[in-house]
């Protein structure tokens, strides 16, 4: 379940991708599949242990084609172990509304991120995290849970304050915000509960299945009610006076 649009966010063979906390990879494999060289970091070292097993069978089964490189590492969002300018791309979905210094993370991204450079930015979108935090203390009062709410507007200043410029924006997984109302309402642990146990199995139905009708209507309800708020931005290339 892809959180990044690649139709709007294009990626070219031997593009050089950081997927910044990669969690289990999702949007490293996607990158990987499109033939560019992915480095997936994340500080949960189980985590990218098992997201290096699933690049190895992509490559033992021929999923990524000729010239596409992965490698996951554990590392530290605030202190990326990279020289400047060394990604075409940078990733990092669901991750910034868990870490205090947001603008601290931004920054390392755009230091890494090469001028011209694309960015991806998503994070849960402000009216359904709004519900979940009435709904349930203990959706977000966890352990490296959710600190903070983004309005759109408030993120996209946070962007541009960083030095890039955005380019587009969009809403995804309507779907999945009844989901999490429920886990809230009837306990965020609590998987037993039946209509957590049916809606569940609605949505891995249709991320199996792909149907056209919910197809449809998650295209339909993203503008309402979108889980996730999803900016795209780029690193504008410095005038050619201030680059000297």
């Amino acid at each position: 379940m892809l959180t990044v649009d690649f139709t709007r966010f294009p990626l070219a063979p031997g593009d050089r991708v950081l997927d910044l906390g990669c969690g289990a990879g999702r949007h490293a494999f996607e990158c990987y599949r499109r033939g560019a060289q992915v480095v997936a970091l994340d500080q949960n070292g189980e985590e990218i242990r098992e997201v290096a097993k699933w690049f190895a069978a992509m490559k033992e089964a021929g999923e990524a084609p000729a010239g596409a490189t992965a490698a996951a590492m554990e590392g530290d969002a605030l202190n990326l172990p990279f020289p400047d300018e060394s990604f075409d791309v940078v990733i990092i979905s669901e991750v910034m509304e868990h870490i205090p210094d947001d603008k601290g993370v931004l920054a390392e991204m755009v230091r890494v991120l090469k001028p011209g450079g694309r960015i991806a930015v998503t994070v849960p979108r402000y009216g359904p995290e709004k519900v979940c935090w009435a709904l349930s203390d203990a959706y977000h009062e966890v352990e490296g849970g959710h600190i903070r709410i983004y309005k759109a507007d408030e993120l996209l200043a946070r962007i541009r304050e960083a030095g890039l410029k955005p380019y587009g924006t969009h809403h995804a997984h309507a779907l999945h915000s009844p989901y999490w109302w429920l886990k809230c309402a009837f306990g965020v642990d609590n998987d037993k509960a039946l209509p957590v146990r049916a809606y569940h199995k609605l949505l891995v139905w249709d991320i199996m299945k792909k149907p056209l009708a919910t197809r449809l209507a998650e295209q339909a309800l993203n503008p309402v009610m979108g889980k996730s708020f999803v900016a795209y931005a780029t690193k504008p290339h410095l005038p050619a006076t201030a680059a000297k």
